[in-house]
């Protein structure tokens, strides 16, 4: 028998998200950010959940062409372009739309004989400091993509840095729309974040990730008062029970010690399956939907929780470990990361699930 850990998927909650980005954003076009194998929920079965999109954003020529062959038609980004001259002819192949963000690539576009049209996204850098074409280059950058004479449309593209934060996105759209004011052409701008806050900043297309999958981009505010539903739910069971005596110890570096009489049980999930290694003692879990506390390390393969007020819980009883009735990014809080990293963290060795 396999263990008894598995993740569903809900498709429908997927499509229910997605909703919530368009109402949030009535006007604008929605690129789905399905990257890192659909933030570990499954690139085909999410991009079809997700079949209400305009279009698909991703990192990897792979999984754009995966989608291809799956009879994918809508419109797909790659989100950091192309990386070798080697890559252009797939762009045209697969009619991929590339990212462009340095000189390097523009280099290489205007040596690379393209068979039929394309569209690009130019990247301006506005203040994170990562991709994109500064004030010194950018005009460049927009003058050989309009100069292409096998170049579409040119959508003008920015990433901010701290919509979820105190600084939010001011400066860096004062800083955007100075900078680009004088060329002409759709723009996309928003993360799931400023999608939710800054109305400001929808333009022409919206770029929606953590939202769609049921997290919230925002620390003090959570899934369900944005309206979000879990898309993902990791559950397992109880593999065994020990009733321990105060004074006893659990795990490896014995890292928690009992204060009292108490019992707790072992559960079939570790950081093997993708479970926060460093979640602490007190990291909240479900029993048959009652809360209670992780205690002690977590392991590769188990986890030990505490059911001294569950009496009712027994070897093959069900936990949650996140999804419905315990959000990811309350376990990635008390764990100090975000619900990002449990998601495109779950193991392989974890079976999925897909429900509609």
């Amino acid at each position: 028998m396999p263990r008894p850990i598995q993740a569903t998927i809900k498709a429908s909650a997927l499509a229910h998200n997605l909703s919530v980005a368009r109402k949030a954003a009535p006007d604008a076009k929605v690129w789905a950010v399905v990257k890192a194998n659909a933030y570990g929920h499954g690139l085909v079965a999410a991009a079809r959940a997700l079949e209400q999109a305009d279009g698909y954003a991703m990192l990897d020529f792979e999984e754009a062409i995966r989608l291809r062959l799956q009879g994918v038609k809508k419109p797909i980004l790659l989100l950091e372009g192309f990386f070798k001259a080697q890559d252009v002819p797939l762009l045209v192949e697969y009619d991929l739309t590339p990212v462009v963000h340095t000189l390097e690539q523009i280099e290489i576009l205007e040596k690379a004989t393209l068979a039929k049209p394309i569209d690009a996204y130019l990247k301006v850098n506005s203040g994170m400091n990562r991709l994109g074409f500064t004030v010194d280059n950018v005009r460049i950058g927009w003058n050989a993509l309009h100069g292409h004479e096998k170049i579409r449309e040119v959508t003008l593209m920015t990433h901010f840095a701290d919509a979820d934060g105190v600084s939010g996105v001011a400066d860096q759209l004062e800083w955007f729309n100075s900078l680009t004011q004088p060329m002409q052409g759709p723009r996309s701008l928003a993360n799931s974040a400023a999608l939710l806050r800054f109305p400001q900043t929808h333009a022409d297309w919206v770029r929606p990730g953590i939202m769609l999958y049921g997290c919230s981009p925002f620390a003090d505010q959570d899934a369900d008062d944005l309206g979000l539903k879990p898309v993902m739910t990791l559950t397992t069971e109880i593999i065994a029970l020990q009733n321990l005596q105060a004074g006893e110890r659990v795990g490896y570096g014995f890292g928690f010690e009992a204060t009292e009489e108490m019992t707790i049980a072992v559960i079939a999930c570790g950081y093997a399956d993708g479970y926060p290694r460093l979640a602490p003692t007190g990291t909240p879990v479900l029993v048959r939907g009652e809360r209670t506390r992780t205690i002690g390390r977590v392991s590769m393969d188990m986890i030990c929780i505490d059911v001294t007020a569950l009496p009712e819980a027994y070897i093959g009883t069900p936990v949650t470990l996140w999804g419905e009735g315990l959000s990811a990014d309350e376990v990635a809080a008390s764990a100090g990361t975000l619900s990002y990293e449990l998601l495109c963290g779950l193991a392989a060795r974890v079976p999925v699930v897909e429900v509609p």
